[in-house]
């Protein structure tokens, strides 16, 4: 499920029209979303040599034209849910700092990991037909769902949204997806909330970390879920 939600949002960006201009307009959303798609695959198709002979490129180019346009802490945060509080409500100061460093680690290596996921995800590039719905007036909201549609001939289409967050300076990064209906956070939320009970937050850490270190590879057309 995980991989089919990525291989929309993957899809959705490629075909996204933008702005000559690459500066991205981060004070807003909807030129936001369309100008990092193009950016990134602009700078894909530019480096399809240096991919072809080292995959690992990818890494780079997911670092340096996407990440900075994702709001990877809130994200995060967002994954390990009601596992925060918990450690809000650490009375004992040592246990607390000790937690606190536990979770900025997962917050680098959950970065990491979604820097190596959409990484092995941008090695099946498939044009696609998309449309994205006319821009809306979102008044003073700091959360705004981006709406398109993925259309390919002889198949149904697929409602996609996009979540973005403004953040104090005014500035909006994507931090959700959502898939006919499935949440990308969501997903990983459910995926991991029983082994984090379990298992605990260093062992989640330890697994993100393992699976974002994994070599890029290209992968084929399969339904099967990348890690």
């Amino acid at each position: 499920m995980l991989k089919k939600l990525l291989l929309a949002l993957f899809f959705v960006s490629s075909a996204a029209s933008a702005s000559a201009n690459n500066k991205v307009k981060m004070d807003e959303p909807y030129a936001m979303v369309q100008q990092v798609a193009e950016n990134t695959f602009n700078r894909i198709s530019a480096d399809q040599e240096k991919i072809k002979v080292d995959a690992e490129h990818l890494r780079a180019v997911v670092e340096q034209e996407l990440l900075p346009y994702i709001d990877y802490n809130y994200a995060a945060y967002k994954v390990l849910g009601s596992y925060i509080q918990k450690i809000r409500n650490i009375e004992d100061a040592q246990e607390k700092k000790q937690e606190i460093a536990k979770l900025r680690q997962f917050i680098e290596v959950f970065k990491n990991y979604l820097v190596a996921t959409y990484a092995g995800v941008f090695t099946q590039y498939n044009q696609q037909k998309v449309e994205f719905e006319p821009v809306q007036n979102i008044g003073d909201d700091k959360i705004a769902m981006i709406r398109t549609k993925i259309i390919e001939s002889g198949k149904p289409d697929i409602n996609i949204a996009f979540k973005v967050k403004k953040d104090s300076q005014g500035q909006w990064r994507a931090f959700d997806m959502v898939a006919e209906g499935i949440s990308l956070l969501d997903a990983k939320q459910s995926e991991l909330h029983g082994i984090l009970r379990t298992e605990g937050l260093d062992y989640v850490i330890d697994l993100l970390d393992k699976k974002s270190k994994l070599p890029i590879q290209f992968r084929g057309k399969s339904g099967d879920d990348p890690a």
